[in-house]
């Protein structure tokens, strides 16, 4: 458009405002734009017919040397099916993505979940309390075998009983938590996958609203070139230096103003993703840790058990004591590690979470509102 409305009307002429052309650069990049663009190639040439079907039926009127009121219709009809078609293409791509409910429920959800899994946490470190009284009391029973004389085992027998009638370290109530918690944080990060993939369509478009940034920049144009040949066929200089000056300033103020928004908008799809990207590794990073301390409890149950079926074999009679204590020997160390591993697992999903936390707040302070 920029090319071929210049020789239309010399508007030159018309639009040298302030002494010179101001907006040979944008016409130049709008060009561009349209040998990119085939959809805002196609709306260039509705728009040229447009312009130059109003022009012309304005020439006729200058030749007669009086606007008639039909050619009057016809330029405001032009102008108002330029803009709708304008209005068209912003309705059709409408987005409120400075306040976005839905990022806000999800944030919302992800601290609740965070919270409900440290409060998992804190629950397994009782878990593991339980459990290390049962290895102590699976030690001191050690120790007492070894120091007594043979036949002098009653002290012995009386721990590995304890140790027997303890109940599991892992309740009912516990693995309902676990299994809780970790389906929250699966369907959070469901949730977390879905809106991310939102984004990142929604950045692949971003090039829709430079065409609407163009669109917008080529019909302020237009209208401008119309109201200006308006202003000089009825032959008022005022009016035409009025209409003039004010018809100069939405040219450069629309384009600045939908650029920015443009940029606004690209600006807070990014951030948006940052927030999610950020709530998402926190997501997959407890449910990784989720993954491990199940493996463990498991672990750990078992090595549990089997001690308990050789305690239960001790405690059979007096001469089975001793084989029964040569097996739990054996088994108590690797129950030892099992603890351990699972106390270093609790402590590390503790910290990851506190840390995802941060992380997600960081990033929602620097989210521009």
């Amino acid at each position: 458009m920029g090319g071929k409305m210049s020789k239309n009307g010399n508007p030159s002429a018309v639009l040298q405002f302030d002494g010179n052309l101001q907006y040979v650069s944008e016409l130049f990049s709008y060009e561009e734009a349209c040998k990119l663009d085939p959809e805002l190639e196609f709306f260039d040439s509705n728009l040229q017919a447009q312009t130059k079907q109003a022009i012309n039926k304005l020439a006729v009127g200058v030749e007669v040397r009086s606007l008639s009121v039909e050619s009057l219709k016809d330029v405001i009809s032009c102008l108002l099916e330029m803009n709708q078609e304008v209005v068209k293409v912003i309705l059709e791509r409408k987005q409120d993505i400075w306040k976005s409910p839905e990022l806000f429920d999800l944030v919302e959800e992800y601290f609740n979940n965070s919270l409900q899994t440290m409060d998992f946490c804190t629950a397994l470190e009782k878990c593991l309390k339980r459990a290390k009284d049962g290895q102590m009391i699976i030690q001191v029973a050690l120790q007492q075998f070894a120091e007594a004389g043979e036949g002098h085992h009653q002290k012995t027998l009386e721990e590995l009983r304890s140790f027997k009638m303890a109940a599991s370290p892992f309740t009912e109530e516990f693995f309902t938590l676990l299994q809780s918690v970790y389906s929250q944080q699966v369907s959070m990060l469901k949730k977390l996958v879905a809106k991310k993939s939102k984004l990142d369509k929604k950045l692949k478009s971003i090039k829709v609203w430079r065409r609407v940034s163009s669109i917008i920049f080529a019909s302020v144009f237009a209208t401008v070139l119309i109201c200006s040949v308006v202003a000089a066929a009825v032959a008022a200089p005022p009016v035409a230096a009025a209409l003039a000056a004010a018809s100069a300033i939405p040219i450069g103020s629309a384009g600045k103003w939908v650029d920015s928004l443009w940029k606004n908008y690209e600006v807070a799809l990014k951030s948006q993703k940052e927030v999610i990207n950020s709530m998402h590794v926190g997501a997959y990073v407890a449910i990784k840790d989720l993954d491990n301390i199940r493996v463990l409890v498991d672990r750990l149950e078992i090595e549990i058990g089997s001690l308990l079926q050789n305690v239960d074999f001790a405690l059979q009679a007096q001469d089975a004591i001793k084989l029964g204590i040569e097996e739990i020997t054996k088994k108590f160390e690797v129950f030892t590690k099992s603890i351990e591993d699972l106390d270093d697992h609790a402590t590390r999903c503790h910290r990851d979470i506190q840390r995802a936390r941060t992380v997600v707040l960081q990033k929602i302070i620097k989210h521009p509102s």
